[in-house]
């Protein structure tokens, strides 16, 4: 502003900049300890403190407020302070759906930055081949189908955690399947044993013997 003001406007002892008021949001699982004033962050600040350039921030400790009172604000800022808060990824649909009615009433510049932002909290969380589907959700809402998007975040959740799973049995065969192959025991035995096939077998095999 300073910067695209004519000259002898700002030169004008009635020129003003707008208020500038400095904010930390916080979603950190302990307690914010940071010293909240600025002077407090300078050596014997006490000796001159009436001297003192200084100044006090917001702070929005995102964990600090409950689940009720963040849904009873049903604005935006509400809304991604209740995302933000730290939850497992299968809690996130049922936030959302508990802010439904919110999301619903927001203008469309209002939701196209909630989704932006969502992006930043949802995409992080998943495995790479699931984000671009999390991008094609968010990209194609809007407030009047909210319920749409919750719901189709809600299954690709539910697919990632299914694959997570899948994922899981498939390492615990490997790893029994390794253990019957230090033991001497046939690749047949251990293909009926585990139901891995021959071929993952031999593979699984050859990586022990390198």
């Amino acid at each position: 502003m300073y910067n695209n003001t004519p000259q002898h406007e700002r030169e004008s002892k009635y020129f003003r900049l707008p208020p500038i008021v400095p904010a930390v949001l916080y979603n950190g699982a302990n307690n914010w300890t940071v010293a909240s004033t600025f002077k407090e962050m300078l050596d014997s600040y006490q000796d001159f403190s009436e001297h003192l350039l200084d100044f006090r921030y917001l702070l929005f400790d995102v964990n600090r407020y409950s689940e009720e009172e963040l849904i009873k604000a049903a604005n935006l800022i509400a809304g991604v302070f209740l995302l933000d808060q730290k939850m497992q990824p299968e809690d996130l649909a049922i936030r959302l759906q508990k802010l439904a009615g919110v999301l619903k009433h927001l203008t469309h510049d209002e939701f196209r930055h909630f989704t932006t932002w969502l992006k930043n909290v949802v995409k992080p969380r998943m495995p790479e081949d699931f984000r671009e589907k999390v991008d094609r959700i968010l990209d194609a809402s809007n407030p009047w189908e909210v319920e749409r998007m919750i719901y189709n975040l809600e299954i690709t959740l539910e697919e990632m955690q299914q694959q997570a799973l899948l994922k899981g049995k498939m390492e615990g065969k490997m790893e029994v399947a390794k253990n019957m192959l230090l033991l001497g025991i046939e690749m047949e035995t251990i293909a009926r044993a585990t139901g891995l096939a021959p071929d993952e077998i031999a593979t699984l095999k050859k990586q022990m013997e390198q």
